[in-house]
């Protein structure tokens, strides 16, 4: 479900009486905002399916696909997880991890890390066997951050906590003040050389340092503004995205923008809303908005490069750069394919009708993604 449509109450599991829940898909009413109708047109790039698996259903959750050392490690809620070989589509193995999930997957090829329901953190190593389990403070819904000897999470209460990946012992721990109402959503960790980025509620983007949870620097993305606590909400949406010396994010109702990802000092920003995070390359950074356009960003200067608007309303996945395209899934279970250059359309493949969530990976040239339903699809381009 996308992050516009639910609400949590700052500090408390979201089911606690107090906390706003909005589900305008549990009404058989029209949507206010229809989905757009497909455009037809000449597709011009080549895309092949390479290979699909099934690895059962994300229920009100998002998981999405890790790749490392030339492995796809995915996830359900069920609790079943596998890890597959990226080239051929080949199941290495298939486990339960004896309770039903709530996140994943993280990974760094030797370690693999999920997350259980009330705030467990589960570690396996790479042939699928339990090293070790701990409770962190409360739920959490954003894929575990995997390296450098650490397993970094954030639970809904808005604490960020490290564990050793040898044992499972908590390395350190930061709080974060949470505001009044946030987004019932998954802002994702990244981890670059020493530092642990983190994605927070209140449009905040935060660098901590792996040995002490240290805070190297925190910028904002989104400032929340309005008179109601629904207009300020202005939480990060998905993960920092680090390109270079860039580390770029994206906020619900705030701005998309760039910062030095050393210093923290800010490069450009620009407004924006999503619900999903945002893709890099060497020029342009790439953001799907929660109205549906897709738009391409300088990524020197933040000035506008391109915009599509035909996806209008299709619940966008996070953006991924896939060879001369940027790819991004729909609510219906189309993946569409834009030209990195000036954004038409080059190519669209249909998966198994459910949504696509989460955010897609990238193994060679073939870009991974996870439908709500559980498909995983890799789709190989030209």
């Amino acid at each position: 479900m996308h992050t516009a449509v639910k609400l949590t109450c700052a500090g408390l599991v979201a089911l606690l009486t107090g906390c706003s829940s909005l589900n305008p898909f549990a009404s058989k009413a029209a949507p206010r905002n229809p989905p757009a109708a497909l455009e037809n047109f000449q597709q011009t790039m080549a895309v092949r399916t390479a290979w699909t698996s099934n690895i059962g259903s994300a229920g009100t959750f998002v998981f999405s696909p890790a790749v490392a050392d030339g492995s796809v490690y995915v996830a359900a809620a069920d609790g079943a997880m596998a890890r597959i070989e990226a080239s051929s589509g080949r199941t290495l193995w298939r486990i339960n991890a004896g309770m039903p999930l709530t996140a994943g997957v993280g990974s760094d090829g030797n370690t693999v890390a999920v997350v259980g329901e009330k705030g467990m953190l589960l570690a396996f190593d790479a042939q699928g066997k339990l090293r070790w389990k701990v409770q962190a403070s409360s739920e959490i819904l954003s894929a575990p951050a995997v390296g450098q000897g650490v397993i970094v999470v954030r639970s809904v209460d808005n604490r960020i906590a490290a564990y050793e990946i040898e044992n499972g012992n908590r390395r350190w721990v930061a709080q974060r003040q949470s505001p009044p109402l946030t987004l019932r959503t998954a802002p994702g960790i990244v981890i670059s050389g020493p530092t642990a980025y983190v994605a927070l509620p209140g449009g905040r983007l935060s660098a901590l340092a792996l040995t002490n949870g240290g805070a190297r620097w925190e910028a904002a993305v989104g400032d929340p503004r309005g008179t109601t606590e629904l207009e300020r909400i202005a939480d990060l949406s998905g993960a920092p995205v680090i390109a270079g010396s860039d580390v770029c994010a994206v906020a619900y109702q705030g701005r998309v923008a760039c910062f030095d990802a050393v210093s923290g000092a800010a490069r450009w920003g620009k407004e924006a809303s999503s619900e999903v995070g945002v893709a890099l390359d060497e020029r342009f950074v790439y953001v799907a908005d929660e109205r549906g356009a897709v738009t391409a960003l300088s990524r020197d200067s933040g000035s506008g490069a391109w915009r599509n608007p035909k996806l209008a309303y299709r619940s966008l996945s996070t953006p991924v750069v896939a060879g001369r395209a940027v790819a991004v899934g729909d609510g219906q279970g189309y993946v569409h394919f834009l030209s990195r250059d000036d954004g038409a359309f080059l190519a669209r493949v249909g998966t198994d009708g459910s949504p696509v969530t989460g955010t897609a990976s990238v193994a060679a040239a073939t870009a991974l993604f996870q439908t709500q339903a559980g498909t995983v699809v890799a789709l190989a381009t030209e």
